[in-house]
């Protein structure tokens, strides 16, 4: 094993996990032989120690080696993992867990990269429309980070926001999986929906195909919540409007507003009342 991925016991614990994490988080992992979700999830808990290349280190105890040191730290169940950091216990989970929820655990014990400290200033450009300023922090993240999903993301929404949905569409290709990845696909029938605009492949049958496709042409065109307005009336007349095409657009154009914005919550709640 590296140092990264290590074995404890109840004579080391103290220095191995508890004063090491002053320093480096530590991620205890408590298995047993006869376990076998944990011979699951260790070699994943490995990979990604591996990944994280010293930015956190992996403990394991064994148990029924150590059954003193597991009740200490409460464990009821197995496989149970720890993390601590500054001494302290700082989160856990019990169980084997899909990878992106691993992940996310592991990314909110250690402490934000200088990567990530770029997308949340991105973000927070996004969120106020600065679309330039945000594009040269994720820029900026994915020169420190290749591919770093949260870069990506907003780039995606930048794209969509200047109606260039090619660049969206590769963009949301190049994800890794994470669950940045799951909001990306979110923006994807509003990425659609562009691309047949621009190829004329859109219905043209009756009057609320001419209104959806009014609303895409004004999104386009950087009238976000004037699309977002033609989508609505859509919905207020047809909730499932071409298999929840416009709905799902709408969601979609949501996610490229302020978050907390007051017209975005406005929207939200309209947009909740029209279909339920």
């Amino acid at each position: 094993m590296s140092e990264n991925i290590i074995s404890v016991n109840e004579a080391d614990f103290e220095f191995e996990v508890v004063a090491y994490s002053q320093n480096t988080p530590v991620i205890v992992d408590f298995w047993a032989d006869w376990c076998r979700p944990c011979k699951q999830l260790s070699p994943l808990l490995d990979r990604l120690a591996e990944e994280g290349n010293g930015s956190f280190r992996l403990a394991r105890v064994d148990v029924d080696s150590n059954p003193n040191l597991a009740l200490r730290c409460k464990v009821r169940t197995l496989p149970t993992v720890i993390a601590f950091s500054g001494g302290n216990v700082v989160g856990d989970f019990a169980g084997m867990q899909p990878e992106e929820r691993i992940r996310d655990f592991i990314n909110q014990v250690l402490p934000p990269s200088p990567a990530n400290l770029l997308v949340e200033k991105g973000d927070s450009l996004l969120a106020v429309q600065k679309l330039d300023q945000a594009e040269a922090a994720y820029a900026d993240a994915l020169s420190l980070e290749e591919n770093y999903p949260g870069a990506l993301l907003g780039l995606m929404k930048i794209a969509l926001l200047h109606g260039n949905s090619l660049e969206a569409n590769r963009l949301l290709h190049i994800f890794p999986a994470c669950r940045e990845y799951n909001q990306a696909e979110q923006l994807q029938p509003l990425t659609q929906a562009m691309e047949d605009f621009k190829k004329g492949m859109l219905f043209h049958e009756n009057d609320l195909d001419a209104a959806f496709a009014n609303a895409i042409r004004l999104v386009m065109s950087g009238n976000l919540y004037a699309g977002l307005d033609g989508l609505l009336d859509i919905l207020r007349q047809e909730k499932h409007y071409r298999k929840d095409r416009a709905r799902l657009v709408a969601l979609a154009l949501l996610e490229l507003l302020d978050p907390q914005g007051s017209e975005t919550l406005q929207y939200r709640k309209e947009l909740t009342s029209i279909l339920f």
